[in-house]
């Protein structure tokens, strides 16, 4: 994963939250066991100033926050998230970390807050904890019927951890993509597929259909891979209103170019309009992680942003509600 490591303080000087004051998150007092309670706080943010962020129409604005976490927090470096009840959501970092949560909406249905954080460490196979980086930077999240799905990167692999409230100690090795994936540049989005089994998609490039027996190319991964400065994939989830997907991307171009937009994947691969464009002088920063949720004549979406643990950088959650 290129990361935006070079973004200069500049980019969280650049959007009006900055100066929002900091609510302390509401914490857990009896985590379920094997989760540690995880202390944050919250500021409000919104699309920062005009001629940064585009929505398309039948698309609005629902809330945004900001994680305002200490150095050493867990909570850096989130890669993915996915509603898995009501509420709740599950995210994964890239340093090895699940996260879980609540969301925290007002009366109309906008996004507040979070609250109830908590973290474990992934594990390795034998039941031991990820210790080291190379085994432990999970990219992305898919919760299938048969269990809770984490793809990873440099050592590339994807793994179900079976229950998301109790995640096994040993998980089970799933197919995935029989391709040479660059060290620093994998399976950033995956999902339930359409039909059963999973959908990929590579962050360079390249899309494949998986069940447990074998992966199908959907759309094959370009020769040239893409530069920093376009947009490549990094989250994807499933759009169930329109029997395809949704997928978050970025690109970054130094020195402060750093850009994001949301579009629609249709179930041959090919990519739909811009639904959301993120960039400068908006509010802006690395999203990796995205989350649809279906609600009645519309789909919910929530976009991560994951800070590098790189103090310029922000742990961002926006909302946006997209009409069928």
């Amino acid at each position: 994963m290129k990361t935006l490591r070079r973004l200069l303080p500049a980019l969280a000087a650049l959007t009006l939250a900055a100066c929002a004051g900091v609510t302390p998150v509401a914490t857990i007092q009896s985590p379920a066991s094997g989760w540690i309670p995880a202390e944050a706080g919250v500021r409000a943010v919104g699309l920062g100033l005009p001629g940064g962020a585009r929505l398309a129409g039948g698309v609005t604005f629902a809330g945004g926050i900001e994680l305002v976490l200490a150095p050493d927090s867990p909570l850096h470096s989130l890669s993915d998230f996915k509603i898995t009840s009501g509420a709740e959501f599950v995210s994964v970092s890239d340093a090895g970390d699940l996260v879980r949560g609540v969301l925290v909406r007002d009366a109309t249905g906008r996004l507040t807050g979070v609250a109830g954080l908590m973290y474990r460490r992934l594990t390795l196979t034998d039941g031991t904890p990820i210790a080291e980086k190379v085994d432990g930077d999970a990219e992305g999240l898919a919760i299938t019927p048969d269990g809770l799905l984490v793809s990873f990167e440099r050592n590339h692999r994807i793994w179900n951890y079976s229950d998301v409230r109790e995640p096994t100690s040993a998980p089970t090795p799933v197919r995935h993509p029989d391709f040479e994936f660059p060290l620093n540049d994998g399976m950033e989005g995956i999902s339930t597929g359409i039909r059963g089994g999973w959908r990929v998609s590579a962050e360079n490039g390249g899309v494949w259909d998986c069940t447990a027996r074998a992966c199908t190319v959907v759309v094959p991964a370009p020769e040239t891979p893409a530069s920093d400065g376009e947009y490549r994939t990094t989250g994807m989830d499933r759009d169930e209103a329109n029997g395809g997907y949704f997928i978050v991307q970025r690109s970054f171009s130094p020195p402060l170019d750093a850009r994001a937009q949301v579009r629609r994947m249709a179930a041959d691969g090919s990519l739909g309009p811009v639904l959301v464009e993120l960039k400068l002088p908006g509010t802006t920063d690395n999203f990796e992680g995205i989350a649809a949720v279906r609600n009645g004549a519309t789909t919910r979406l929530y976009i991560l942003s994951d800070d590098n643990n790189n103090a310029p950088q922000r742990t961002l959650l926006l909302a946006f509600d997209v009409r069928d």
